[in-house]
């Protein structure tokens, strides 16, 4: 081989050689923390997007980094009660609250845990400790959440409390506002209750049950116009709903 020749594969193979250095180099170290926060915050975004083997996949290595973080037992409590495993999901939001009591998330989530398994006096007393968290910024949430526990008990008035403490802090929390509009329209004041469903209207969908209440203060008021329009709606939208019967019911008794 010519001394040229020699010379420039020794360049070549020097060039492939720093190549191969460069692409053998360690990517930079993730600080483990900064791993945790975000595996726990994509779990969590998948959880909300019902992607549950992405965010089994990022609590799952969450785990392996911290696997008592409260973040982590959360999540994990989370996604073990959308895979319909009660003993599981209760488990890790004990143990998350268990590591930190002041966790105030795990606490709503495990509240509303014990409100779908029907558990309303835990779950009252879940979300009334939720809820005393000034700082948290789902508090208006936590409120809601200690009304619909608070009917289920016999506490009516705690329920009408949180849930007019809920909408001075959420203006757009649209479920207290039904809540209060059906509140109001059982004790007929029906100006208030009117109110109510004004705003549930303004920020939410028309439901059976915001339809129904409409249908009923409408008719106190003598707005027939609104009273048919609403009718009209629940027939078409909610044929079979509860709400429906009880409105042809009505028209049987009237």
């Amino acid at each position: 081989m010519s001394t040229i020749k020699t010379a420039v594969l020794l360049v070549i193979v020097a060039l492939l050689s720093g190549c191969v250095t460069t692409m053998e180099k360690e990517p930079p170290k993730i600080q483990p923390s900064k791993a945790l926060e975000t595996h726990i915050r994509l779990g969590l975004g998948y959880i909300s997007e019902s992607n549950l083997d992405s965010a089994r996949f990022h609590l799952n290595k969450a785990a392996q980094i911290e696997p008592r973080d409260p973040g982590v037992l959360n999540g994990k409590g989370l996604l073990f009660q959308l895979e319909g495993e009660p003993k599981l999901a209760e488990k890790s939001f004990k143990e998350a609250l268990r590591q930190d009591r002041n966790f105030t998330q795990a606490r709503l989530n495990y509240a509303t845990f014990l409100y779908n398994k029907e558990r309303y006096q835990e779950a009252y007393e879940n979300y009334e400790i939720a809820a005393e968290d000034l700082n948290y910024d789902r508090r208006a949430i936590a409120l809601y959440g200690v009304g619909i526990s608070a009917q289920k008990v016999g506490r009516e008035d705690r329920a009408v409390a949180a849930f007019s403490h809920s909408v001075l802090l959420q203006r757009n929390l649209s479920a207290s506002h039904l809540e209060l509009a059906d509140h109001y329209l059982k004790q007929q004041d029906f100006a208030k209750a009117k109110q109510h469903l004004t705003q549930f209207e303004t920020y939410s969908r028309p439901s059976a049950r915001s339809l129904w209440i409409g249908i009923q203060i409408e008719r106190i008021f003598g707005n027939k116009d609104k009273e048919a329009s609403q009718v009209m709606s629940l027939k078409n939208m909610f044929p079979y709903s509860k709400e429906y019967l009880a409105y042809k019911q009505s028209q049987g008794s009237r």
